[in-house]
């Protein structure tokens, strides 16, 4: 029997990463995905740019069509070592896909800094990247939106939200 791909590339993080910081990434994963299941029945087919279903899949089961990148997206969910943009960002996605493979890497930050409702909208905001391409007011906008129906707020966002000019981009905060 095959696992879908998410489900082995979570397993390849719970075996590769040292426990505590292996639970904080299935944490997320997992807050994530329910927070997206809660708020799922109040979104409509695209909000903020982003196809709703596609995200559910990419966010569920790792894969995904893609009218964005043309077709059908695998998600490659890894671990990385701290090297790349980890000096910037606790996440990040390699864009545009590879041979139909998008990579969105969790940095050594991720595990180690922050609340658990911090990690969760890290992982709702690169699931947008994943799906809809690299604009940070469109991610961050549509992973509050989540996080609003799901929890009743948001993750305060305010320094992350005027450091990227998201006031001037079309996206709002709900």
């Amino acid at each position: 029997m095959r696992l879908p791909l998410l489900a082995m590339t979570i397993a390849g993080l719970l075996f590769a990463a040292p426990p505590a910081r292996a639970d904080a990434a299935l944490d997320a994963l997992n807050d994530a995905i329910a927070a997206f299941s809660t708020a799922r029945a109040q979104l409509p087919g695209e909000l903020a740019g982003v196809d709703v279903a596609a995200y559910g899949d990419a966010l569920t089961l790792g894969r995904f069509t893609s009218a964005v990148w043309g077709g059908e997206v695998l998600l490659d969910l890894y671990r990385s070592d701290g090297g790349g943009a980890c000096g910037r960002y606790a996440a990040f996605v390699d864009l545009p896909p590879r041979d139909g493979v998008i990579r969105l890497a969790l940095c050594p930050q991720f595990s180690a800094e922050g609340t658990p409702a911090l990690r969760r909208l890290t992982i709702l905001h690169e699931m947008v990247h994943v799906v809809a391409g690299a604009d940070e007011c469109q991610a961050m906008a549509f992973a509050a939106r989540i996080e609003v129906l799901s929890t009743g707020a948001h993750t305060p966002v305010d320094s992350y939200w005027q450091a990227n000019g998201c006031a001037r981009s079309g996206f709002s905060l709900p």
